[in-house]
């Protein structure tokens, strides 16, 4: 199985793999880049590690994809984006990603975040698209709102984070409802 690669015009989309691995710590051991992401802090190198086998063998089985997101400039690793609850014969995902905040209000995440639109409606046939937030996670829903997601309700005590259940706002957008985003970049 080939994983997809995308290119965009400041960024690399590849797989991840073991070399992303302290990238990958160093957002999910960071509390702030948790914050609304719905999971506790890492605190060793190896579930980052961990994590990288399960973005693969979720890849393998056709559940998900995950990309790391590079910078084309110095390859540097910037964070991560990927379908989740990937069901091609039910034609649906949801989105999820998370970014250093070194690299927050680049426009990098908007920038990738069209192209996995773009690829899971063209390329894979996808018809909707999902995604879940925190109540309170004004940044991601306004880059949803801003690539033409809408909300559709509120899940209560969906998530769960630092001992404690969160409401979470659910979000969608179809493929015929998704518009060519040139101008919201």
């Amino acid at each position: 199985m080939i994983f997809p690669e995308l290119v965009t015009e400041r960024l690399y989309l590849v797989e991840v793999n073991k070399e992303h691995a302290q990238g990958i710590f160093n957002n999910f051991s960071n509390p702030a880049v948790l914050q609304y992401y719905g999971m506790d802090p890492m605190t060793e190198l190896k579930q980052a590690e961990k994590l990288v086998e399960h973005f693969r063998n979720s890849f393998l089985s056709s559940h998900s994809i995950r990309w790391a997101i590079l910078r084309k400039e110095d390859n540097r690793f910037t964070g991560t984006i990927g379908l989740n609850n990937l069901s091609k014969g039910m034609k649906r995902a949801e989105i999820g990603f998370e970014i250093h905040p070194d690299y927050w209000r680049t426009g990098m995440t908007s920038e990738a975040l069209k192209a996995v639109l773009d690829y899971s409606f063209t390329e894979l046939g996808l018809h909707r698209m999902g995604a879940v937030t925190f109540l309170d996670n004004v940044a991601s829903i306004g880059l949803l709102e801003k690539h033409g997601f809408v909300q559709e309700g509120i899940l209560r005590s969906y998530l769960f984070q630092n001992g404690q259940s969160h409401d979470a706002r659910v979000f969608s957008v179809l493929k015929n409802e998704s518009t060519n985003l040139e101008d919201a970049l």
